[in-house]
């Protein structure tokens, strides 16, 4: 037979006191009228250990009180291999810091509609058992994190999400910075002519945006030519030694790319062209170079500071959560970290 479940009502007797006391202690409220002594308190935590009771986090909840309980939300399936590498790190670091504070963490896996993971289900908040959330992924419309900022629910994004109007509180790499410091790095070994390859018909979210304004920042601090036919959208399938030639023949003599995937096909195609990365053509990946799981290492890229962008996120969202009113709207840009790699030589053909 499955034991019932304890409740305060049995806290309150096995103590000695009432609910109402019962309820007082759990909730650290401080109620003026009613004085609480440290030996009545030790009693109720000692039943409460004896029973082994746990609070209802819903009922809490309706009270007023915080559970303690921290949401996190994806956009984005997170178990599949093909995720696991990129949010892993951010995983770890919310993990860390939610246990550091004391806090536990609930993950909402809402099902997908139409293809879509979503927040909402017939106009209800489904993140409203935990006190507050943390977002990750990129979502495809503002209506759900506009509908969150003007509910006044506590959340905080991990990267950067801008919404006219609105000041998201978000934790975010530096991805400006980081393609400004790549491109300069490409440009003191002598190339002038660097191609942006990114995917064609993608959804339009901030990183890649970032990246961009990076690549366009670079070419206006070291005074470069810029050319817009460098800035090249393509399938994966799209790149093929014809389509390479042709950049060749704009002089181009290095690449950059935001996806791995097209570090792969780009060096079966230049094996098919009878070149080599780099001595033929350098490219360098604006993210993370040192990914074991796709067979490439010492990449020339940057490192973003997942783990760390995880742990800040969790401790915006208590500080808000405590309420720290000055952090409302609080957007921090964490630096990544520049890694020369292998891929990148000084051009040989100019």
């Amino acid at each position: 037979m499955r034991k019932r479940r304890s409740t305060q009502a049995d806290v309150a007797a096995l103590a000695h006191v009432s609910p109402a006391i019962v309820s007082l202690v759990i909730n650290g409220h401080m109620d003026g009228n009613v004085r609480i002594s440290a030996q009545t308190r030790q009693r109720v935590w000692d039943a409460i250990r004896e029973l082994g009771y746990v609070a209802n986090p819903v009922a809490r909840k309706l009270a007023g009180s915080q559970n303690r309980l921290l949401g996190v939300f994806t956009y984005q399936a997170i178990f599949p291999l093909e995720y696991h590498d990129f949010y892993y790190p951010f995983l770890i670091g919310i993990e860390e810091e939610a246990q550091a504070q004391d806090y536990d963490l609930l993950l909402f896996t809402r099902p997908t509609t139409n293809g879509k993971r979503s927040i909402y289900k017939e106009g209800i908040n489904s993140l409203q058992m935990a006190d507050g959330a943390l977002l990750l992924g990129v979502y495809q419309g503002p209506d759900e994190i506009t509908q969150l900022m003007q509910e006044g629910y506590p959340f905080v994004y991990v990267g950067r999400r801008d919404i006219p109007g609105m000041n998201i509180p978000y934790v975010a790499a530096d991805y400006v910075a980081a393609t400004v410091q790549v491109v300069e790095y490409m440009h003191s070994l002598g190339h002038r002519r660097i191609a942006y390859l990114s995917k064609q018909d993608r959804i339009p979210y901030e990183a890649h945006y970032d990246r961009q304004s990076g690549y366009l920042l670079a070419h206006q601090r070291l005074e470069m030519v810029l050319d817009e036919r460098l800035l090249i959208a393509c399938d994966l399938e799209a790149i093929t030694p014809a389509l390479l030639q042709q950049y060749l023949s704009l002089g181009v003599t290095a690449l950059l790319f935001e996806d791995i995937s097209y570090a792969h096909k780009l060096l079966n195609v230049t094996k098919q062209m009878g070149m080599s990365v780099p001595h033929d053509l350098s490219f360098a990946l604006l993210g993370d170079p040192l990914n074991e799981t796709q067979h490439l290492t010492g990449m020339t890229g940057f490192s973003i500071p997942r783990r760390e962008m995880g742990k800040e996120a969790v401790h915006l969202l208590i500080n808000l959560l405590q309420g720290n009113n000055s952090l409302k709207g609080q957007q921090l840009t964490l630096p990544c970290t520049f890694m020369k790699g292998n891929t990148v030589m000084p051009p040989t053909h100019l």
